[in-house]
């Protein structure tokens, strides 16, 4: 076969007739095109202001000043951003393999992909949202609101924009939950130097290291998974044409095309699924620092249901009293804030508990329903459910502290009811997210497909090769969501390229492979060092 080199440097390989099997990826979108995507902006943007605007209505806030409202506009066109830049990366690994397999045009798999990240987004459950949101130092979530609070959500969210569009200009699929991780890590650590505390306490270790393992496992899962699949498939599925390059443009056959297609809808599903809801748990901490008497309380949870949302509080005070019956709290909130913070038990963390606890449940019990808390007590009523929740969470995963079955189940119940009502996302966020998300897909695709198709082997990306390394991603990813854990759709994906290159002894390009792993390995401290500096730059400028 003949082989000449593309702009890219890449070889491009011809088929005996002459005909390149590399995909054609210039075309240019038509008009058509451009006032689709500009249509799909402009009715997100409309459709999130009429909204947020009838929101703040509904819930009465009064207008005295409009800085916040002008905070919060900022903050959301970052967020939002964010989400925007993250589609760049991760496009690619779902589309790169329908395209280098001939299985699907280029520019139709970019809009199919963005349209089920669309989905995926609408579709999540939230919980990898508050999952993130929990890393960040508590004084911080506490006090949202305040001039610290928008410097946190600024300097996380410009430092991870930073690195994404860093990485994709050179081409370099880089994980966008590792730079955000690593952005609020390095927020936590900035806030507690500057507080004079050691700078290890300000970052939940225990979540973030479980984070970080499911970081740092997705990749090795990717490789060694799809390497085995690939080989399954070679003892059990004797078709040649599966294990060798396409010939020209010629399509898969037409299970495997169908496989193929159906693992890019699933990735792309899961990554918006997964992904989206990062940005989500952000805009959310953004509303209730901005317009807390429309966002921190769940105002559409039924008033009916408050009869059992105060009882399960009522019954956790008593059950909670009863286990640490001889100590008395002259600061409940204090001393579980502290506890939340530091991690450390003392004997007034339950006792403190079952205070706020019956604390909670008696000024719900007083208003009659969460629409009802008047503004300036709706902080204190979200921050003591907040802090119970969080306290619970540690609790249930602290072996020094024995609690009986029914206290146990109590706390649980509780935790459920207070997450009910803070842990929300309103529609308009997630179709806020879906359209950055799903548009971001359509836009800066080519550079890292043409990374993720050509550079990481030495060969063509055979069909076989494909659908194991999407097959793997789709699963890998999807369970994460389950868990409520975030992982790198774009190492899953990446690695699992290489793993079938391995697999099928094709050969790896060692270049990419260690600019791949220098990006894997650099992304963490980068965003824990440029988010920490621009912590303590906008904390010094507002």
């Amino acid at each position: 076969m003949a082989s000449l080199l593309n702009d890219t440097g890449t070889p491009i390989v011809l088929t005996p007739a002459g005909v390149s099997s590399r995909p054609k990826m210039d075309h240019k979108p038509g008009p058509l095109a451009a006032v689709i995507f500009f249509g799909l902006l402009a009715a997100g943007l409309l459709f999130s202001g009429y909204s947020l605007v009838s929101d703040i209505s509904d819930a009465g806030t009064r207008v005295t000043t409009y800085l916040p409202f002008i905070l919060l506009g900022v903050a959301l066109l970052i967020a939002l951003g964010f989400e925007f830049v993250n589609g760049f990366h991760d496009t690619a690994n779902a589309v790169a393999t329908v395209i280098y397999t001939h299985s699907l045009p280029p520019n139709f798999a970019v809009v199919w992909s963005g349209f089920f990240n669309f989905l995926g987004v609408l579709t999540s459950s939230g919980a990898v949202a508050f999952g993130i949101i929990s890393l960040l130092p508590v004084e911080l979530i506490l006090q949202v609101g305040s001039s610290a609070g928008f410097a946190m959500v600024f300097a996380l969210l410009i430092a991870a924009i930073i690195w994404n569009l860093g990485t994709w200009w050179l081409g370099l699929p880089a994980s966008s939950s590792h730079t955000l991780i690593g952005s609020i890590i390095g927020v936590g650590v900035a806030n507690a130097l500057m507080h004079g505390r050691d700078g290890t306490s300000g970052v939940d270790w225990a979540q973030a290291t479980k984070v970080g393992y499911s970081l740092l496992l997705s990749p090795l899962v990717g490789f060694g998974c799809a390497a085995l699949l690939l080989l399954a498939l070679r003892a059990f599925v004797k078709n040649k044409a599966l294990y060798q390059e396409p010939h020209g443009k010629t399509p898969p056959p037409w299970w495997i095309r169908g496989l193929l297609i159906l693992t890019c809808t699933g990735v792309s599903f899961a990554h918006g699924s997964n992904d989206g809801q990062k940005g989500m748990g952000l805009i959310m901490l953004i509303l209730v620092g901005t317009v807390p008497m429309a966002y921190a309380l769940n105002r559409a949870m039924p008033v009916d249901h408050m009869t059992q949302f105060v009882a399960v509080a009522q019954v956790t005070q008593t059950s909670l009293a009863k286990a640490a019956p001889s100590a008395s709290v002259a600061d409940p909130r204090q001393v579980v804030s502290t506890y939340v913070r530091t991690k450390t038990l003392t004997p007034e963390v339950i006792p403190a508990l079952a205070a706020l606890a019956g604390s909670v449940g008696e000024q719900v019990k007083s208003h009659g329903s969460l629409a009802r808390v008047p503004a300036e007590a709706v902080g204190n009523v979200r921050n003591d459910m907040y802090l119970a929740s969080e306290a619970i969470r540690f609790i249930e995963k602290d072996p020094k502290i024995t609690l009986d079955a029914d206290t146990k189940a109590n706390l649980k119940a509780f935790k459920k009811e207070i997450d009910d009502a803070t842990k929300f996302i309103p529609l308009w966020v997630k179709v806020a997210v879906a359209i950055a998300l799903g548009l971001g897909t359509m836009v800066g695709w080519k550079r890292i497909v043409v990374t993720v198709g050509e550079k990481i082997g030495k060969t063509h990306l055979t069909y076989a090769q494909g659908a194991s390394a999407e097959v793997v991603a789709m699963l890998t990813i999807g369970a994460a969501d389950m868990y409520g854990l975030p992982v790198s759709t774009t190492h899953v994906l990446s690695s699992g390229v290489a793993g079938t290159m391995a697999a099928n002894k094709s050969g790896l390009q060692m270049s990419t492979i260690r600019n791949l792993a220098m990006a894997w390995v650099l992304t963490m401290p980068v965003a824990i060092c440029l988010s920490g500096g621009l912590y303590w730059l906008f904390v010094q400028v507002f």
